[in-house]
């Protein structure tokens, strides 16, 4: 008699994994979702999707099938800002809540690219493509209309002149030097970003949380969904390693401190970095009794 097959079910981080392994129909909205997993591992990733899918049927209902792209937008922005209350958490810009979409929902506060991916995904649903642009400081949305592009501040939904765009920009480029003969042109950061970025960015702003915090644990739980989302980001292996390493796992450790130095030989930090390799590879001093 032949037993019947098992197949153990995906961890989360195998899943994610799957879910970012190629770029076509990258599906943002649910690997957004996910990121909250980190902080509540029996987060219902599903019942998420559904209630966006609800607030956007809610709001498609209320749209004549040949409304003009123009009407769909102030309808979208009435309903998404006015109605449901979405906007910025300034009571707590830097809490970690605000990048996890089931708290985002709940709360209605966000930081900009977690409203923007809540925004762009109903957006589409009635029929509005909108699309994500990573601008230095402070992440946007843009939209293509029969009378033109529109750049919007997706805390507030306010339409953004070249005026000010270019005013939000000087510090970034003085900064950088980019002036006079080296100054960039506006356009090349307003170019769409994509979906793999926006979850990079995601990431990164819960990175950056956790390191000033000082919690290596949650920092660690990102970095295992940076590794997997940007596999060929050297760096991140690199951090990951080092986290392991302040957690206590020397092996594993060093084997992503191994593949970062192999990858970027010529680093500048390469020379620490092959050092702190031996030491974890050669264990601690044992210790006489």
């Amino acid at each position: 008699m032949s037993l019947p097959l098992r197949f153990a079910a995906p961890d989360a981080l195998d899943y994610f994994a799957a879910l970012v392994a190629e770029d076509a129909h990258f599906p943002l909205l649910e690997a957004a979702v996910l990121l909250g997993q980190d902080a509540e591992p029996g987060l219902d990733a599903q019942g998420v999707l559904d209630e966006v899918d609800r607030l956007a049927e809610r709001l498609r209902s209320r749209l004549p099938a040949d409304a003009a792209p123009l009407h769909r937008l102030r309808m979208l922005n009435r309903y998404f800002f006015h109605e449901l209350g979405f906007g910025g958490n300034a009571n707590d810009f830097y809490d970690p809540q605000n990048s996890y979409l089931h708290r985002v929902l709940q709360t209605r506060r966000g930081i900009p690219v977690s409203l923007a991916v809540l925004y762009m995904e109903l957006a589409g649903q009635i029929g509005l493509p909108a699309l994500g642009v990573s601008f230095p400081g402070h992440f946007l949305v843009k939209l293509h209309l029969p009378a033109g592009e529109v750049v919007l501040d997706p805390l507030d939904g306010r339409s953004l002149a070249r005026e000010e765009l270019e005013e939000r920009l000087e510090p970034f480029c003085a900064q950088r030097g980019l002036v006079g003969d080296d100054e960039v042109p506006l356009g090349l950061f307003l170019q769409a970003a994509a979906p793999r970025d926006i979850l990079a960015r995601m990431l990164g702003n819960l990175k950056s949380i956790h390191q000033t915090a000082g919690d290596p644990v949650a920092g660690l739980a990102v970095q295992q969904r940076l590794v997997r989302l940007l596999p060929e980001a050297w760096e991140e292996w690199r951090d990951r390693g080092l986290l392991l390493a302040e957690l206590g796992q020397p092996q594993t450790a060093a084997e992503d401190l191994a593949l970062y130095l192999r990858e970027q030989p010529d680093a500048e930090d390469a020379p620490t970095l092959r050092q702190r390799l031996q030491a974890l590879r050669e264990g601690p001093a044992p210790r006489w009794h």
